[in-house]
């Protein structure tokens, strides 16, 4: 008898190779052409399976997420996280928040903070932050040394160093993924053409805020001349940036600048993405390569709040769910030369969210306090992270409290 027992117990582990079965959920997976039904099954932290009916007997746990969308978790490469004493400021303070306390509850499993830190103070952001945080961080380091710690201070020219920025990003190369340049206000391309510089020696793209318009440093010229394939002008929709002619028609140029592989990122924030650029060029097809939202404190409680409310605004202006999410997930991804990541295919890293799409009656608004209105919006109903349950908003997971084997502690 216990001989029975124990071919028993030994078959029946070797029935179940899935940790957690991912039931019935719609899987939008744009890297890898999947757009339909399908079960996903995770071992320890990897992809196992994904296909339509894989049978539950196989899995430890199944979640029943039927009604559901399943995608890749979002990668929102333009957030402020390093939360720490030298972190991005303004005048006002810290304004950067930690990664954990916002990823998850909105599907994003990694963030990149642009800028930031410099070569300067990349190592206390990456032993304080980087190292610590449960949410994969990447990062773009300031091409000033000393980072994002005032406006005023990124106008140093003596602190743009290409050469030990693309050394401090060769040292590690694991975790920085480009150079950014921000808030330049001369009259001239210096603080572009340095960061430019430094992402050459080091191979990493570079991500430009170009700040305010000035007319003896066009944005046009920028993006078709001094910005190589690969680089992102972040901001993309930033009133008055010269988009769109008098008749509202999007300009000739920004074709010619996609068509040259520059990448354009939303980078929502608190005071850079405007209806009255956005509206009129996304409806003409100029969508943005990369949906990202520029988080800090000021943006999380204004009009950009979170990752899903931001690509909820495109889902209103017209963009089809499944290019939001190839918005959000695989493009972000290949920008920052991590194409591993924003898919759902055997053998990748189980990041993984699960959104609903709601229905009804929603506003949204730009930084100024422009409005439009969609009827829908999305919402994380979960959110994995390296094959780890890290969010589950209706307990989907649990089991109920009476009859499931929980283990309560002892008074």
């Amino acid at each position: 008898m216990r001989f029975c027992l124990g071919l028993l117990f030994a078959w029946a582990a070797f029935a179940q190779p899935y940790d957690l079965l991912l039931k019935g959920g719609h899987v939008i997976d744009p890297k890898n052409g999947v757009d339909g039904v399908a079960d996903v099954a995770i071992t320890g932290t990897r992809i196992a399976a994904v296909a339509p009916n894989l049978p539950a007997a196989n899995a430890r746990k199944t979640i029943d997420v039927a009604d559901l969308y399943v995608t890749p978790g979002l990668v929102d490469i333009h957030a402020h996280v390093f939360s720490g004493i030298r972190g991005s400021t303004t005048s006002g303070g810290n304004r950067s928040v930690f990664p954990d306390h916002i990823a998850f509850r909105t599907g994003v499993t990694t963030v990149v903070d642009p800028g930031s830190s410099g070569w300067r103070s990349f190592e206390d952001f990456r032993r304080t932050v980087i190292d610590t945080a449960e949410t994969r961080v990447l990062a773009m380091l300031n091409i000033v040394g000393i980072g994002i710690l005032s406006y005023d201070l990124e106008q140093n020219v003596e602190d743009m160093n290409p050469r030990v920025t693309a050394d401090m990003a060769l040292k590690h190369k694991d975790v920085v993924v480009g150079v950014k340049s921000a808030h330049w206000w001369a009259p001239n391309f210096t603080s572009v053409e340095r960061a430019v510089e430094a992402g050459r020696l080091a191979d990493i793209p570079v991500m430009v805020d170009f700040g305010y318009f000035l007319k003896e440093r066009p944005y046009e010229r920028m993006v078709t001349e001094i910005l190589r394939p690969g680089d992102i002008s972040t901001h993309c929709y930033r009133w008055p940036a010269p988009l769109l002619d008098a008749n509202e028609k999007v300009r000739p140029y920004l074709s010619a600048a996609r068509k040259r592989g520059v990448k354009f990122d939303v980078g929502h924030g608190g005071g850079s993405f405007h209806f009255r650029n956005a509206e009129p060029a996304v409806k003409q097809g100029f969508w943005p390569d990369s949906i990202s939202t520029d988080m800090h404190t000021n943006s999380m409680n204004g009009s950009a709040v979170d990752m899903l409310n931001v690509m909820s605004k495109f889902l209103a202006m017209g963009v089809p769910l499944r290019e939001v999410i190839r918005q959000s997930t695989t493009n972000p991804a290949t920008i920052v030369k991590r194409p591993e990541l924003g898919q759902i295919a055997v053998g990748a890293e189980a990041d993984i969210a699960v959104l609903r799409v709601d229905a009804g009656r929603f506003g949204f608004a730009d930084v100024v306090g422009g409005r439009i209105e969609g009827s829908e919006r999305l919402g994380t109903e979960m959110t994995i992270r390296a094959g780890k349950l890290v969010f589950d908003l209706n307990g989907r997971a649990a089991v109920p409290w009476r009859s499931g084997n929980l283990k309560y502690p002892e008074k």
